[in-house]
């Protein structure tokens, strides 16, 4: 008795989740990191069949009930799991037969997967906006010299001509490569460096509110969702409210494009904080998570994987400009912008860390 208490002591200071079900696929334990997991409390669980909490498909029962009877053990990779609370969470799960007290029972062993995939997806996205960034550079500086000839050589053939209609065929031509050279500035996105100061981005999201609500002319409802607790920040305001505006405004224009007749059309700006929080491949103490969500048509599904980069646009009279200036700022401050999307809703977070010091930007410059 003594070893069995022991063993569930350990079991219990594991970070892997156990449950264990009895072979009428009952619950009979789980572990303090399997109730965390699965959002449910121990007490309540026991005694109740396992469906209730953890069914990745209709047939998981009849796959556990075959490895009760088989005596067989099995794993099952990156498994979509619905909560009771209709959360969906990723697992990778392995199930054991083991006998105890001449009876079979299920030990199923948990690892959730969402966060590394969130994780592993956080890199590839700063890695290719690193190397997108690198080749608009290499790209606008090729670009940018022969504009400049072009622009000096129809300013010298300006002066020459005593025809007033040439010349304002020349002037085209100067105006034309001025539009080009501010194209190519701001594919390479903001130039300056980021005036910090201590920021309350309720601050941010009021200004953004208010020019949201001008622009819609009452047309489409702005709803908040603040925690009035979060702390200031160093942090560009100026900056930031262009990220917040740019998303916002994006949401506005697709809303009034696609007027649905399910709703009124609605964006909401929500605050969160997130503790112990990966970004990248750096984990923060304390995150800001800033929610720009509408309830529009979405996004169409074959740009949701380049969203950010630059020239990407759903509009037809986009640029495709706005995201990828956004992203950069943001991961000036060392945080990302991310994006779910479906019809009816889409939703753009916002990470930023909160405990970055003065010496943290100095070292992310």
């Amino acid at each position: 008795m003594a070893d069995f208490v022991f063993y569930k002591q350990l079991i219990n200071h594991l970070d892997s989740a156990i449950l264990v079900v009895d072979d009428q696929l009952c619950v009979t334990y789980l572990n303090p990191a399997a109730e965390a997991l699965l959002q449910v409390s121990g007490r309540r669980c026991v005694g109740l069949p396992v469906k209730h909490f953890f069914l990745d498909s209709l047939e998981s029962s009849s796959t556990l009930e075959q490895s009760i009877a088989e005596d067989t053990s099995f794993t099952k990779r990156e498994a979509h799991v619905r909560l009771q609370n209709q959360t969906i969470i990723t697992l990778d799960y392995s199930v054991s037969p083991v006998e105890f007290d001449n009876s079979l029972c299920l030990v199923i062993e948990m690892h959730a997967r969402d966060r590394l995939l969130r994780i592993s997806k956080e890199e590839e996205l700063i890695s290719a906006q690193a190397t997108t960034q690198a080749l608009v550079r290499g790209m606008a500086h090729e670009i940018k010299n022969p504009l400049g000839g072009i622009r000096g050589s129809a300013q010298l053939l300006e002066r020459m001509l005593d025809n007033s209609e040439l010349q304002e065929f020349t002037q085209i031509i100067i105006d034309e490569v001025d539009r080009l050279r501010n194209l190519v500035d701001k594919m390479l996105g903001p130039n300056k460096l980021l005036e910090r100061e201590d920021t309350n981005i309720h601050e941010v999201l009021e200004r953004v509110h208010s020019l949201i609500s001008v622009e819609s002319e009452g047309k489409v409802k702005l709803r908040r969702d603040y925690d009035p607790s979060i702390p200031e920040f160093l942090a560009d305001k100026e900056q930031l409210i262009q990220v917040v505006l740019n998303i916002a405004r994006n949401a506005m224009q697709a809303l009034l494009q696609h007027v649905s007749a399910e709703g009124s059309p609605q964006i909401t700006l929500r605050t969160r904080t997130v503790r112990q929080f990966t970004i990248g491949h750096t984990k923060h103490r304390l995150v800001l998570h800033i929610s720009i969500v509408d309830n529009g048509p979405g996004i169409p599904e074959d740009i949701r994987e380049s969203l950010f980069f630059p020239m990407v646009s759903g509009r037809a009279e986009g640029t495709g400009l706005g995201l990828s200036i956004a992203q950069s700022i943001v991961n000036q401050h060392q945080g990302i912008i991310e994006c779910e999307s479906e019809p009816g809703r889409t939703q753009f977070s916002i990470y930023l860390p909160l405990e970055l010091s003065l010496n943290d930007y100095e070292r992310a410059r």
